[in-house]
């Protein structure tokens, strides 16, 4: 690491050792600060975010990352600014080169995501070699391998096949880069792939979504006749969903693609309260098998749905017994995901820490079939950035929320 980049970070640590909220205060802060600054207190370093070894350029950093930029935003507090930009400059070089493992021929959907911070960065900065590196991440997309009728394969080493995770990775990015930089096309594109993913994921009795589809039919996994993958993995409809909900952001009024997405996102919502566990208010890791031996209540999907039913509903793309449920849901993370040491930092619990479809046994790698057995049964932990930044986001809806539905910060 660079000596400067050094001094940045340490910079960053020791603003953190300022408390947000004073020691004796009457009310704690609201759960979006509190996760955030938990977040940085579990790991002051941002490089470091979610890392094994080097740091990486990767989906989970830019996920806690968006949240945190988004309590920014919402706070006015110049940490959480300075601990994303922290991020951003150890990673990205000068001429807007990323590092951390990126290669644009990967073909990658997953590593398009960490550049949705950029765009607020960018407009607060005008950084040069973030707009370098947003560009960078645009022509990831013009290039990527693509099905016949036009949806982004999720990588390159997975071809033929479109994953629901990869409509969070790359088309909400898509969609704000067409309205940040006058690219039309980007927005028409971005609307294309959520309108092929339901096509072919879509289950017409429940309304809910298969993990995968393989156009091909060439993997195990894939369904000889529909090629669908077996189960409806939670996470999987939570980043679907999520990334519906913000990519609406970015289509204009009058996009005659906009009635398509806002009518997919009301079939979502309703298959998705439809499987809503009545007691606990969250959701199971296999989403309509309630109860099964093995299956269990899981954070991440959880804490995704819930920002999406409550931002949903905020925008008026659903309902009002939409925010109703995410509030509900909300309640319910509370109740059974979130936990809060003595020392007042906030953890989240019961995050399944990561599920996959296929995979090369000849390399080594273990087969993922995408069956009831093997979601219930892959690894489960704590404060996992695919709940963590989700629960951030959901926080902040509800405490965007009128008055009678707002967070009750509560002293958990």
């Amino acid at each position: 690491m660079r000596p400067a980049m050094i001094g940045r970070v340490l910079a960053v640590t020791v603003a953190l050792s300022t408390p947000v909220w004073p020691a004796d205060a009457v009310e704690p802060a609201p759960w979006s600060v509190r996760m955030a600054d938990s977040v940085m207190r579990r790991t002051p370093d941002p490089l470091r975010l979610d890392a094994t070894e080097a740091p990486r350029w990767e989906y989970t950093p830019g996920l806690v990352l968006k949240a945190v930029v988004a309590v920014a935003e919402r706070t006015g507090d110049e940490r959480y600014w300075k601990y994303a930009q922290a991020y951003y400059d150890g990673m990205i070089g000068p001429d807007g080169s990323i590092k951390g493992g990126y290669a644009l021929e990967d073909y990658n959907l997953d590593r398009v995501n960490p550049g949705k911070a950029l765009f607020v960065l960018y407009e607060r900065t005008k950084e040069p070699r973030y707009k370098a590196a947003l560009a960078r991440l645009r022509a990831q997309l013009r290039e990527q391998p693509r099905t016949n009728e036009g949806g982004f394969w999720h990588k390159k080493r997975y071809p033929s096949q479109m994953w629901l995770d990869g409509l969070y990775m790359g088309a909400p990015f898509l969609a704000q880069y067409g309205r940040a930089f006058d690219e039309p096309a980007a927005v028409d594109d971005a609307v294309k792939q959520y309108v092929l993913m339901e096509t072919h994921a879509r289950d017409a009795k429940t309304g809910l979504l298969y993990h995968g589809w393989d156009e091909s039919r060439a993997q195990k996994w894939a369904d000889p006749a529909t090629g669908r993958s077996p189960a409806f993995w939670g996470r999987a409809m939570g980043w679907y969903a999520m990334g519906l909900v913000d990519t609406l952001d970015f289509v204009p009024a009058g996009h005659p693609g906009r009635a398509s997405l806002l009518a997919i996102l009301k079939r979502l919502a309703a298959a998705v309260v439809a499987v809503q566990d009545a007691k606990s208010g969250v959701w199971w890791q296999v989403l309509d098998q309630p109860g099964r031996a093995g299956n269990y209540l899981e954070a991440s999907a959880s804490t995704m749905f819930t920002y999406a039913l409550l931002k949903g509903s905020r925008l008026g793309y659903l309902d009002a017994t939409y925010g109703a449920a995410g509030r509900r849901a909300y309640a319910g993370i509370l109740n059974e995901f979130v936990e809060v040491t003595p020392e007042g930092t906030v953890n989240l619990n019961r995050v399944c820490q990561v599920a996959g479809l296929g995979g090369d046994p000849e390399k080594g790698e273990r087969y993922r079939d995408g069956t009831y057995t093997y979601y219930v049964n892959e690894k489960i932990r704590a404060n996992d950035p695919k709940g963590v930044g989700p629960f951030i986001l959901a926080s902040l809806e509800m405490e965007a929320a009128p008055s009678p539905a707002r967070a009750q910060s509560g002293s958990r």
